[in-house]
């Protein structure tokens, strides 16, 4: 979700270099091939237990003294503890009130807007630009997969397609079944969604991307694709023409990928979370069946999905793209330096 911010920090400010402080590893992977990104820190995870390597890199972080920091979040303790730990010359966060937020420009809440991609893009543009009304487009998620990645990507699916009763010839369209909780849709609605799919797009190839826990959850029914590397996972999906998820991790990292994307919505809030861009849309499930949500996501591509398909349509999707648009507040001090 950070990575829309990065695109417009690297746009803002030509040649700057940025380093990423998160929890995990993660972080390392998705901003491998970044050229702007100098250094990740990966916090310890709940690292208050493991107090030695926790704070010997944020005293590492320290040392440096940074032009500007982002506080990208809202509402995070933790975050603003870090902010106002860390060295810096200005300091970028959300805060109704500049007084005794550790901030040195502050920018009201009510600019964050709702998609939590787009929100830290809202905070630099509102911090450069005071009172300016929105309407610009978004930077989409990318963790930049580069050209050898994509074609290590293509070179899996191919591989897995001609060990399998299907073909070798696009259409190919990913699923992941898999979410956290009631995000989770049983197997028997993407059994019932996979097989009303299928009629509507008899030449499209499944391929099932397997959770981390490394289980089919279509019963093993079709060929699937497996990998606890991050970015082997991305490149895989990258080399598909459609990826239908869950509303999940999976589905934002197919999004980065840039493949076109459905997340599949039956709890969570659409407008925080949608894919957005490349053609990427989301699906309110709630009151659909199985067969009604397949139907309907048949249609929304049909270049992609067509029986009769021609080259020149490949990644093209008329899907409605679901990136918003806001009015962006002034904030309540003056500008950031260009």
């Amino acid at each position: 979700m950070l990575t829309p911010l990065i695109s417009e920090l690297e746009r803002v400010y030509k040649g700057a270099e940025i380093d990423v402080i998160s929890e995990g590893d993660i972080a390392r992977e998705v901003f491998e091939s970044f050229f702007s990104v100098k250094n990740v820190y990966g916090l310890p995870k709940r690292g208050f237990k493991h107090p030695v390597p926790f704070l010997g890199m944020l005293l590492k972080v320290r040392k440096t003294t940074y032009d500007l920091i982002v506080d990208p979040c809202v509402g995070s303790g933790f975050a603003r503890a870090l902010t106002k730990f860390f060295r810096g010359r200005y300091k970028l966060g959300f805060s109704d009130a500049l007084e005794g937020s550790g901030l040195t420009h502050a920018v009201p809440k009510a600019v964050a807007m709702r998609h939590m991609a787009q929100r830290p893009v809202n905070l630099l543009r509102a911090a450069l630009a005071p009172g300016k009304s929105g309407g610009e487009t978004y930077p989409s998620l990318d963790i930049r997969l580069t050209d050898a990645e994509r074609m290590q990507g293509r070179a899996a699916i191919r591989r897995l397609l001609s060990d399998s009763a299907q073909t070798v010839t696009p259409p190919v369209v990913g699923i992941f079944a898999n979410a956290t909780g009631a995000k989770r849709y049983p197997a028997s609605w993407w059994s019932e969604f996979i097989a009303a799919f299928r009629e509507a797009s008899p030449l499209s190839n499944i391929i099932e991307l397997i959770p981390m826990h490394g289980h089919s959850m279509l019963g093993g029914a079709w060929r699937g694709y497996y990998s606890s590397d991050l970015r082997r996972m991305g490149a895989v999906m990258a080399g598909m023409d459609l990826v239908i998820s869950a509303d999940c991790g999976v589905m934002h990292l197919a999004v980065a990928s840039k493949v076109p994307t459905v997340g599949m919505f039956c709890v969570t809030d659409v407008d925080v979370y949608s894919p957005y861009g490349l053609g990427s849309c989301s699906m309110n499930t709630q009151d659909l069946s199985a067969r009604e949500a397949a139907l309907k996501v048949a249609a929304a591509f049909p270049a992609l999905l067509a029986r009769e398909r021609h080259a020149e349509h490949r990644g093209t999707a008329h899907a409605a793209d679901v990136a918003g648009t806001g009015t962006i507040a002034a904030p309540r001090n003056e500008a950031l330096p260009h």
